[in-house]
């Protein structure tokens, strides 16, 4: 499976798209500006969401989720990329969180 560092990943943004897998809930709370939320638990019915042809980037809180849907997308076809230490390790570093209800997000892919 092929990782990236929050860093490394910052490096790229906005540029690249970046899903967030955590529940709504969680990122309604706090998340990476530009991220398009698709939770986990709704996943393989959000596939059609994903861009295709290019890599996307998949983050959580801290990574296990995921994992997860890192390998549920390679095994589906896309060219996924899981980002080690998720949002956690994203903020701990000093890279830009946005806080508050996202209410809707227009474009963000």
């Amino acid at each position: 499976m092929k990782s990236i560092s929050v860093n490394d990943l910052a490096a790229l943004a906005p540029e690249v798209p970046i899903i967030d897998v955590r529940e709504a809930e969680e990122y309604n709370e706090a998340n990476v500006p530009g991220t398009r939320n698709l939770p986990l638990s709704r996943l393989s019915h959000s596939l059609g969401d994903i861009p295709i042809g290019r890599a996307v980037y998949v983050m959580c809180a801290s990574g296990g989720r995921s994992v997860r849907a890192t390998a549920h997308l390679v095994e589906q076809g896309y060219d996924a990329v899981n980002v080690l230490g998720g949002i956690t390790e994203w903020y701990r570093n000093g890279h830009p969180v946005s806080y508050g209800p996202v209410l809707y997000r227009r474009g963000s892919d």
